[in-house]
């Protein structure tokens, strides 16, 4: 390919960066993407959100083969593992959707460039091609797209053997019997009941008192105490100061996070999952003259437009929830905006769910942050335990909280812990969207038996007439 010019080069090809660069092609725009892994779909298609959900699923039928087909009268003889062929449906999973994001590509017209993109001025990127060569694109615009890596942890070296990322807990060869999860959020209890189900003791060390740090309490503290019931271990206000490898497993050092004793655990494998940060290393953002903060993250304007006029920013490298969700919404607002459209994201709509069982789903204010804020409001809750289709399922852990304003009535916030949590808190986001209130939830006809009508219980909970309970 000769040297072109555009008018969108995008700088990676996640789920920020790819539908950025598509949702630009179809407003008319001639678009490049520069992604340098070899495959679209960034850290979320290849290694994050989507293998990791292969394997829940995968390990939840195992598990419920192994002990919850019983009570249904589905009898079946040893259940045995197959850990390769459950990677290989993984894999196979992962690779028909980035196939599809590159024929979204070829159908959208969009030029992917297939290496790694450095600044060389504020218009120009410079692509150092996995095949061979350098490629120069030069773009009247160019967004940011790069997403986030692994944050490290001092004193504990990532190996992906041993100690690994995220990335290597997807791709463990045989089961650990003793596997140490440093940190306790969304992707830690994820993998951790990845690897529990399929047969490891799994621990969780965790630096601050509770799991899932940011998401409501009460939520907290009931996924918690079913990770715990289901056979996952905890040890929380602990820190990690040290590892050491050697063929017999790891060692880690902890200590009391507010100081004290040292002591040891040791473990095959040691999952470091202690957060993200931007990844923006080699791009050359001084040569743009882009400035970052003390995060490294790159602040932008209600445009998505960096300090540089002509250079935008999207996703994890920007403020915000680092969600795959979140960024494909920036993505589409920058472009559209770049366009004169009036597309906005409002990041307090922006919902986060744990793929745990039962799932977390969360949207809007916490009741910790309407305290804090001063806010009356008031709450509606509703067991998953009195919903009908909940019961038939056998999937009664957790409830649905709804918060209100207390004068208004209009909601603040809705937390589920459940089954599909991650499936029903859509209607719970439409409704802050359209700044609806716990009264209209109450009011729409829910089909039953389903789910969700523990939603609208919730909802009508917040009054104070619940039909159910």
């Amino acid at each position: 390919m000769s040297d072109m010019t555009y008018d969108l080069i995008v700088i990676g090809g996640g789920p920020g960066g790819y539908v950025a660069a598509i949702r630009a092609a179809q407003l008319g725009m001639k678009v490049a993407c520069v992604e340098s892994r070899g495959t679209l779909g960034g850290t979320c298609l290849n290694v994050g959100c989507i293998p990791s959900k292969a394997l829940l699923q995968s390990s939840e039928l195992f598990h419920e083969t192994q002990a919850g087909l019983a009570v249904h009268g589905i009898k079946t003889g040893k259940v045995s593992l197959d850990l390769k062929a459950m990677m290989d449906r993984k894999d196979g999973v992962v690779a028909g959707l980035t196939g599809g994001v590159a024929f979204l590509f070829r159908k959208n017209k969009i030029d992917y460039i297939d290496g790694f993109g450095t600044f060389t001025s504020a218009t120009t990127v410079s692509v150092k091609l996995n095949k061979g060569g350098t490629q120069v694109a030069t773009g009247k615009r160019v967004l940011i797209a790069t997403g986030s890596e692994v944050a490290p942890l001092p004193g504990v070296t990532i190996d992906e053997k041993q100690i690994v990322s995220s990335t290597g807990a997807l791709a463990l060869e045989a089961v650990p019997k003793e596997m140490v999860v440093i940190g306790g959020g969304y992707i830690g209890l994820e993998m951790g009941s990845v690897w529990a189900r399929l047969g490891a003791k799994v621990t969780v060390v965790e630096f601050l008192d509770r799991v899932t740090p940011g998401m409501d309490g009460e939520l907290s503290k009931n996924l918690q105490r079913v990770l715990t019931k289901q056979g996952m271990t905890f040890m929380m206000g602990t820190k990690v100061t040290g590892a050491k490898t050697a063929k017999s497993g790891v060692t880690l050092t902890l200590e009391p996070a507010k100081g004290g004793e040292e002591k040891q655990i040791k473990a095959d494998i040691v999952l470091v999952s202690i957060g993200r940060r931007p990844f923006t290393a080699g791009l050359g953002l001084d040569v743009a003259g882009v400035k970052a903060d003390d995060k490294g993250r790159i602040p932008v304007d209600a445009d998505y437009q960096t300090n540089v006029p002509g250079v935008y920013a999207i996703g994890d490298v920007i403020a915000g929830p680092m969600l795959a969700h979140k960024a494909s919404d920036d993505g589409v607002a920058c472009v559209e905006r770049m366009m004169g459209k009036h597309a906005h994201v409002d990041y307090d709509k922006v919902p986060g769910v744990v793929y745990t069982w039962p799932e977390v789903a969360t949207v809007g204010k916490t009741e910790e942050q309407l305290k804090a804020d001063g806010v009356e409001y008031k709450v509606g809750k509703f067991p998953f335990m009195a919903v009908s289709r909940a019961k038939v399922q056998g999937d009664t852990d957790g409830f649905i909280k709804v918060l209100a304003d207390a004068k208004t009535d209009r909601v603040l916030g809705v937390h589920i812990i459940g089954p599909d949590a991650g499936t029903m808190i859509a209607e719970a986001v439409l409704c802050l969207e359209f700044d609806g209130s716990a009264e209209d939830i109450g009011a729409i006809s829910h089909a039953h038996p389903t789910l969700s009508e523990g939603l609208r219980e919730a909802a009508l909970a917040v009054a104070g007439h619940a039909l159910h309970i």
